[in-house]
C-alpha cells in the first residue's frame, strides 16, 4: 500500500468516525431535551396523545313554549294592527313570516 492508499484509508476512517460522532451527539442531545421536557411536565410530542370527548347532544327545543311564543307574537302583531301602527300589508307580511318560521 503506497502513500496515497494510506492517505485514502485514513480519510475514510476519519470521515466515518466524524459521521458516527455527529450521529451520537444528535441522539444524545435529543434524549437530553426529552428528559428536560419530562422534568418540566411536558410530554414528547410524538408520544402525546390527545383525547377528544364527543360533545353532548343539543337539548331538545321546548315544544309548548314555541306555541305560546308564536301565539303571543301574533297577538302583539294584532294589537299593533288594531292601533294603526301596522298597515294591512305590513300585518299580513309579518304574520306570514311568523307562521312560516
Amino acid at each position: 500500500m503506497g502513500l496515497i492508499g494510506g492517505m485514502a484509508r485514513t480519510a475514510v476512517v476519519a470521515g466515518t468516525a466524524t459521521a458516527v460522532s455527529n450521529r451520537v451527539s444528535r441522539r444524545q442531545a435529543s434524549r437530553w431535551a426529552a428528559q428536560d421536557m419530562q422534568q418540566q411536565g411536558y410530554a414528547e410530542p410524538s408520544y402525546q396523545q390527545q383525547q377528544y370527548a364527543e360533545p353532548p347532544p343539543p337539548p331538545p327545543p321546548p315544544a309548548a313554549d314555541e306555541a305560546d311564543d308564536l301565539t303571543s307574537q301574533l297577538q302583539r302583531l294584532g294589537d299593533l294592527h288594531q292601533q294603526g301602527i301596522l298597515s294591512d300589508e305590513e300585518f299580513a307580511a309579518a304574520k306570514s313570516r311568523l307562521i312560516s318560521g
